[in-house]
C-alpha cells in the first residue's frame, strides 16, 4: 500500500489527510486557528501560527495512521489563495500578518486603479477583475504601510508568497522559495498566457521582482522536507490552490465540467480546458493547473461567505450551539417566510464584485422566526451559486448538465436538495467529499508514482449521492427574482471602505 499525504491549509483551520492508493481517506487530523479582525473589513491571520497548526496536524496524521515519514511517497499542498504573506528572507520571519482574501482594506486603492482605466488592461494579461481579493493590492499595503519594508523589498532582503510558497519555506527551512501557477494566477502578478510574472503588472504595483516565488508546475518532485524531523525526506511533489485542487479531486478533468466547493466561501469552477475564455460576465479566467508543459485553464466565480453564514449564525446570532443544528433548525419550517439574506460581509464576490455591499436581511415580520433566519441564511449559499451557474453558462455558451460539489456544507442535505431545486440540474456529491485534499494528494502522488496519471485516477472506484431537481421551474424563477431584489438593495451600502490607509 502507497501513502500520500495531503496538507490543506485552508482560512479557518490546517488540516492534513493521509489517503492510500485508491483514494481512500486513512487519517485526519485538523486543528483552528486564530481569526484576526484589527478592524471592520480587516482580516488577518498569523503565519507562524499558520505553519505550526499545519505542521503539527501533519504528524499527528501519521501518529493517528502509525506511520513515519519513510512510509509516505509524497506530500502535497492546497491552501487558501490570494492571502499574502511577506516575510524577511534572512530570519525567515513574517514583516506583518497574513492579509487574508477576505479582507477588505485596500479598496479604496482598487477603486482607484479602475478610474485610472487600468481594468482592461489587468483583466487581458491577469484574466482577473481589479478587487481587494487578489495579493497584488495586498503586497501594496504592506510594502507602503509597515516601517522599513519598502527599503528592505528593493535592496531584495523580502519575499512574498502566497500559504503554499509561505509553507514550503517552512518545511524546507528556506531551501526552497516556488509556488505553481494555480496559485501565481491569483496575485493579479502573473500573466496566465506566458506563464511568467508580468512585468508591467510589478510596476503598477511596486512589487520588486526579487519578492516573487520561482514558479513551478503543479505536479513535480520539488525537493524534500528538512528541519522537521518526524517528516523529514518525504518528497514535496504537489501544489494547487484549494479550489483548483478541488477540481482535479473531482476528476474534472474534461473540458465543461463543473465544480462548486462550500466552503467559509463557495467558489465555482468549471473546465475549459487547454483555452483560457475571457469572461463578459465578471468572472475570472484562472489557471486549473499545470502538469508537464500542459496548462488547462478553468472559469472561476467566487462568493466571499458560503458557509461563513452558519458560522455567523453560532458565532454572530447565537441562534445555534454548532454548525450542525443548522439544518434541523431550517427544516423546522416549511420555507423562508418570505426572508431574503444577503451575506454581503465583506461584500460580494462575482459576478457583483461590489467591495461596497453590506449583509442585508429583507422580508423580516412579526411573524418571523430564528428557523426563517436559519432558513434564508442556507437558501442564501445556493442562491450566490445560481448566479455564478448564470455567468458562467453565458461565458460558455454551453448549458450547466450537473454540478459536482464538495466542502463541508455539501454534506447538508437540505442545501443540497435546494440548490438542485434552484439550478434545475443534478447535483453530484462523492462520497469522500474531501476534493481540496484529494486533488492535492493525486497531484503529489502521480509525480510520485502512485498514479501514472489522470486517466489511471478517473478509473479509481468512487461513489456519489445523486441530488434531482423537484420544483417546479416556475417556483424557482419567482424564488430568484426576488433573490435579484434582495442583492439589489444590499449594493453600494458603504459609500467608501472603512478608513483605508492605502489610500491616504
Amino acid at each position: 500500500m502507497s501513502y500520500v499525504l495531503s496538507l490543506d491549509q485552508g482560512t479557518t483551520s490546517s488540516r492534513a489527510l493521509l489517503f492510500d492508493d485508491r483514494g481512500r481517506v486513512v487519517s485526519v487530523a485538523q486543528r483552528e486557528f486564530r481569526q484576526i479582525f484589527p478592524q471592520p473589513g480587516w482580516v488577518e491571520h498569523d503565519p507562524e501560527e499558520i505553519a505550526a497548526s499545519q505542521i503539527a496536524v501533519a504528524i499527528e496524521a501519521l501518529s493517528k495512521a502509525n506511520l513515519v515519514a519513510r512510509d509516505v511517497k509524497a506530500i502535497g499542498i492546497t491552501n487558501q489563495r490570494e492571502t499574502t504573506v511577506v516575510w524577511n528572507r534572512a530570519t525567515g520571519t513574517p514583516i506583518y500578518n497574513a492579509i487574508v482574501w477576505q479582507d477588505r482594506r485596500t479598496a479604496d486603492f482598487c477603486r482607484d486603479l479602475k478610474l485610472q482605466g487600468h481594468e482592461t488592461f489587468i483583466q487581458k494579461h491577469t484574466g482577473l477583475v481589479i478587487d481587494p481579493y487578489f495579493s497584488a493590492s495586498k503586497i501594496f499595503w504592506i510594502l507602503e504601510n509597515v516601517s522599513g519594508a519598502r527599503q528592505l523589498a528593493e535592496a531584495g532582503q523580502l519575499a512574498f508568497g502566497t500559504v503554499d510558497s509561505w509553507l514550503i519555506w517552512k518545511l524546507t527551512s528556506g531551501r526552497l522559495h516556488i509556488t505553481d501557477p494555480s496559485n501565481a494566477s491569483r496575485t493579479m502578478l502573473f500573466n496566465i498566457h506566458t506563464g511568467k510574472w508580468d512585468e508591467d503588472l510589478l510596476a503598477l504595483f511596486r512589487v520588486p521582482a526579487s519578492m516573487l516565488p520561482e514558479v513551478r508546475s503543479s505536479s513535480g518532485i520539488y525537493g524534500e522536507v528538512s528541519g522537521v524531523p518526524a517528516l523529514n525526506g518525504i518528497p514535496i511533489a504537489g501544489i494547487a490552490g484549494d479550489q483548483q485542487a478541488a477540481l482535479f479531486g473531482q476528476r474534472c478533468t474534461a473540458h465543461g465540467l463543473s465544480k462548486n466547493t462550500y466552503g467559509t466561501g463557495c467558489f465555482l469552477l468549471q473546465n475549459t480546458g487547454t483555452r483560457a475564455i475571457a469572461s463578459t460576465n465578471r468572472l475570472i479566467t484562472t489557471v486549473a493547473w499545470k502538469i508537464g508543459d500542459v496548462v488547462d485553464y478553468a472559469l472561476e466565480g467566487s462568493v466571499f461567505v458560503g458557509g461563513a453564514v452558519v458560522q455567523w449564525l453560532r458565532d454572530g446570532l447565537k441562534i445555534i450551539r454548532s454548525s450542525a443544528e443548522v439544518e434541523a433548525l431550517a427544516n423546522s419550517v416549511p420555507d423562508n417566510g418570505g426572508i431574503y439574506f444577503v451575506p454581503a460581509f465583506v461584500g460580494l464576490g462575482a459576478p457583483h464584485w461590489d467591495s461596497f455591499a453590506r449583509g442585508s436581511i429583507f422580508g423580516l415580520t412579526r411573524g418571523s422566526t430564528a428557523a426563517h433566519i436559519a432558513r434564508a441564511a442556507l437558501e442564501s449559499i445556493a442562491y450566490q451559486v445560481a448566479d455564478l451557474t448564470d455567468a458562467i453558462q453565458t461565458d460558455t455558451q454551453s448549458p450547466l448538465r450537473e454540478l459536482r460539489v464538495d466542502g463541508g456544507a455539501s454534506a447538508n442535505n437540505t442545501l443540497m436538495q435546494f440548490q438542485a431545486d434552484i439550478l434545475g440540474v443534478p447535483v453530484v456529491r462523492p462520497a469522500v467529499t474531501e476534493s481540496t485534499s484529494l486533488g492535492a494528494a493525486y497531484l503529489a502522488g502521480m509525480a510520485a508514482g502512485v498514479w501514472k496519471d489522470a486517466a489511471a485516477i478517473a478509473k479509481l472506484p468512487q461513489n456519489h449521492a445523486l441530488f434531482e431537481p423537484q420544483m417546479p421551474r416556475s417556483q424557482a424563477k419567482e424564488l430568484r427574482q426576488r433573490w435579484s431584489e434582495a442583492i439589489s438593495r444590499s449594493q453600494s451600502w458603504e459609500t467608501t471602505s472603512s478608513e483605508s490607509p492605502a489610500s491616504s
